[in-house]
């Protein structure tokens, strides 16, 4: 996935946080084949979005403090922040098409 940022426990805060543009945050898991099939939507869209919208990975097994804290209970999930709050959530395999509805109200 090379344009999405790889984020854990420790770099999350800075990338969310720090982002001037409202972040996309992918929440999945190595042995997760939903979260898979997901993934190369998940980079298109980095592309086509990008200087518009940051979109990060998080495997929640590498980031286990950060999925707990947003109470990720399944993945795939998909995060939206805006100024570093959450501004909505999709849970499990979704359409390219029904993540750029949820993209169109961030931006």
């Amino acid at each position: 996935m090379k344009n999405v940022v790889e984020m854990n426990d420790q770099n999350f805060d800075v990338e969310v946080n720090g982002s001037k543009i409202p972040v996309l945050v992918d929440f999945s898991a190595e042995w997760c084949t939903p979260c898979k099939q997901l993934a190369p939507i998940v980079d298109e869209i980095a592309g086509e979005y990008a200087g518009r919208l940051k979109v990060g990975h998080l495997d929640i097994d590498m980031g286990r403090q950060t999925a707990v804290r947003f109470g990720i209970l399944s993945v795939p999930t998909l995060l939206f922040f805006k100024e570093g709050k959450v501004c909505g959530q999709m849970v499990g395999l979704q359409a390219k098409r029904a993540i750029i509805e949820q993209i169109s109200r961030l931006l």
